[in-house]
Formats: C-alpha cells, structure tokens, sequence
C-alpha cells in the first residue's frame, strides 16, 4: 500500500528507514512534545520491528513514513492505532523533521489518511492527543477540522514530568461536510 499526494509519497515503514528516522526522531528540542525519544539507532529498530505489518489490526499501531517526492527523502511518519472497540476507530499521530515544517507537508500527509480511514476503511471516528504546550500541532488539527473534546490535567507521564493532555477528535459526517 501506498499514497501519494502532489509532494508526498506515504507509505509503511521499513527497517531499512531507520537511519532516516533516527535523524529527525532523535532530536530532542524539536520532539520535546513526543513520549519517544530515541537515543540509539537499536531503540529505532525495536520501534519498527513492534510496528504492525497489517493494518487495520486491533490493538496495534500501523506507521508509514512521509517521503518528499521531488527530494525522496524520508521526511516523517505517521502513525495510526488501531482500537479494538468495532474497529471503527482510531488515533493518528504525526513526526516531522523541522526542516520541514511549516510548509504544509504534516497537512498534505494527515489529509490524504483521513481521506483513506473514512473512505476505505469505513472508520467513524480519529483522535489524536496532543500535549497543550504544543502550539503548531493544536494549529494543524483545528485547521484540518479536529474539534477538541478534552484537556486532561497531567494525566500522562512525558521525559520525565507530568504533563497535560488535550484530545481531539474528527467524526466522518463532519469531515464530509468539510469536504463537500
């Protein structure tokens, strides 16, 4: 399976990516908000080999890399958990190098898998849970039409400290009235 948009190729993570993700995944000030920071190219590895290989499987997470067509570099992933609650919903997450940021790539790749979860795989519901400190990442979700539902008070432990949790979430019926 693979995706592509106008600059982006998307498509699942191989272990031969790790050198790629490991650069931009191990830097520490650009993924402060993330719960994984990876310190050896072995801990990268590890976080591919326990990646699903299917997708749509309950109870795992199913993660592709973000590749810049005109370059063909490896530029982030994305990620998706699949819940076991009648499969109809999922969370997403998304890493991106900051040599790429704010140039709308994160935007092009979560449209093009929103668009698949609700017209392939039927999905009714995503989330995605972002810490509130995270400005550019509460920016992108509203801007694609992710409402919040939820700010929960250091309910998660993050390097170290407890930190706060906002959700966001996008039902189908909304995203085809965006849309339309």
């Amino acid at each position: 399976m693979k995706f592509e948009t106008n600059r982006l190729i998307i498509r699942p993570i191989a272990l031969n990516d790790k050198m790629d993700i490991f650069s931009y995944r191990g830097d520490k000030e650009t993924n402060q908000f993330q719960s994984w920071i990876p310190e050896t190219i072995e801990e990268v590895e590890n976080f591919i080999r326990k990646t699903s290989t299917k997708i749509d499987e309950p109870n795992t997470w199913f993660q592709f890399v973000i590749i810049e067509k005109e370059s063909k570099k490896i530029i982030g992933d994305l990620g998706i958990h699949f819940f076991d609650n009648h499969k109809k919903q999922v969370e997403l997450g998304c890493t991106l190098d900051k040599y790429f940021h704010k140039k709308g790539y994160a935007t092009e790749a979560l449209i093009c898998v929103i668009n698949y979860l609700f017209l392939e795989l039927n999905k009714h519901r995503i989330i995605t849970s972002i810490d509130p400190f995270n400005k550019n990442s509460v920016r992108l979700v509203e801007r694609i039409g992710f409402r919040k539902e939820a700010h929960f008070v250091e309910s998660i432990f993050v390097n170290g400290k407890w930190v706060d949790d906002i959700i966001y979430a996008l039902i189908e019926k909304d995203w085809q009235n965006i849309n339309s």
